[in-house]
């Protein structure tokens, strides 16, 4: 986080939270809406990871909107497949190094009606 405003914000939110005077679900929405104000927390390229890692902290699994764990679990698997794709791509490629192809002069065209006659 870039931002020393939001850093002390979260701060004293983290500790209402621990001592149970505001809700973890409201001090992750009130660090969004101070992201969505601030021409600092714009410009940092980190700030939606970090949002991610403040919201695993303070929200237990159960609290967090079943759709925000979907999206989440999608973008884990998809992350997934994306790196077993590249091992496959580089195994293929060794694979494939050493293999020479000859292609064929002759070429067969299909016969016309007229060939197909005789």
């Amino acid at each position: 986080m870039q931002c020393e405003r939001l850093i002390k914000l979260s701060k004293s939110w983290y500790i209402s939270v621990k001592e149970e005077t505001m809700a973890p679900a409201r001090m992750v929405q009130f660090i969004k809406q101070h992201v969505a104000g601030c021409s600092v927390c714009e410009e940092d390229p980190d700030i939606q990871d970090e949002i991610v890692k403040i919201t695993e902290i303070v929200l237990p699994e159960s609290k967090i909107p079943k759709a925000v764990r979907m999206k989440q679990q999608e973008l884990e698997e998809a992350e997934n497949a994306d790196e077993e794709e590249s091992e496959e791509d580089s195994e293929d490629t060794a694979k494939t190094d050493d293999t020479t192809y000859v292609e064929d002069e002759e070429t067969e065209e299909p016969l016309s009606q007229e060939e197909k006659d005789l």
